[in-house]
């Protein structure tokens, strides 16, 4: 497939990102590319339209930024099944895969038809408050719930398709995709997962107890989360980084996997393993030496 529209997403005004959406355009006006971009932006001649908007009316999404902004590309196009394309200008860029100094050439590429598509398993949150409310969002990387306005510890128990699995003290719970699982969750000492794999993984945050590790499940499973009784600080739900809600007694929290999935556009020669090997600098040396 061959791209006609494009949106551009950006979360910040940092020169080195506007210096990346100039050349950007350049190379999409060569194409004669239809291009959106949010009001917020502060680049002129160029067609601008309300963030939320741009997903409806484009045929790809390229997000200028770091991992941050592929989730939050994610979160505006998940009802849409837009692919999109990261240019990294973030720091890691496990998502965000595009170089600034490969850019001009693999954006010709992938304008040319030359590109690999992936798609990306999501997560469903249904938390249900005391009150009957029903909130719903869904999730690329992550599902955490986790201690709020406090130094102590949540009690919360966990389980999975209505089989109880745990009764947990510690700081809170990462409910993690495989695309998750190289952030918060690989921080807490979970898995790294092949993204090619069915699954998602249970990681507790800083337990009270060494036998509270993290658990790797299946993708037909459910997992369901609630406060025990006893519980007197204050939680809180985070999805792929953005503040949902408080989270209370007699709420629950209900994960699944989405119908949906998010759909990535990678360079020619895309290797997931070579991004591993990048980003985490296996396979180097990298011990300070001192001179003698």
């Amino acid at each position: 497939m061959k791209f006609k529209s494009v949106g551009i997403i950006t979360r910040s005004q940092d020169d080195s990102i506007i210096e990346s959406i100039h050349q950007l355009l350049m190379i999409l006006n060569e194409y004669k590319c239809d291009v959106m971009i949010s009001r917020e932006c502060s680049i002129d001649n160029v067609s601008k339209i309300n963030e939320n908007e741009i997903p409806k009316t484009v045929d790809l999404l390229i997000a200028v930024g770091g991992d941050g902004t592929i989730l939050h590309a994610a979160n505006l196009s998940h009802d849409f099944d837009l692919p999109i394309l990261g240019i990294n200008r973030g720091q890691l860029g496990f998502l965000a895969d595009l170089k600034p100094d490969e850019m001009q050439i693999n954006i010709r590429k992938i304008l040319d038809g030359d590109y690999t598509e992936e798609k990306r398993m999501m997560l469903k949150a249904e938390i249900m408050k005391a009150n009957g409310e029903l909130q719903e969002d869904r999730a690329l990387n992550d599902i955490v719930l986790q201690r709020s306005e406090t130094g102590r510890m949540l009690n919360f128990t966990t389980s999975v398709s209505n089989q109880y699995i745990n009764n947990h003290a510690g700081d809170g719970i990462i409910i993690a995709t495989p695309t998750g699982s190289t952030a918060y969750s690989m921080s807490c000492g979970g898995p790294i997962i092949d993204p090619c794999l069915d699954c998602y993984v249970m990681v507790p945050i800083c337990p009270h107890t060494l036998s509270d590790r993290p658990l790797v499940l299946p993708q037909e499973k459910s997992i369901e989360l609630e406060l025990q009784q006893n519980n007197k600080n204050k939680a809180e739900i985070t999805i792929d980084g953005r503040s949902i809600c408080e989270f209370s007694e007699n709420d629950k929290l209900v994960i699944n996997k989405s119908k949906k999935e998010t759909i990535l556009i990678h360079p020619p020669g895309y290797d997931y393993y070579e991004t591993l090997r990048t980003k985490l600098y296996w396979g180097q040396d990298i011990r300070i030496k001192k001179d003698k």
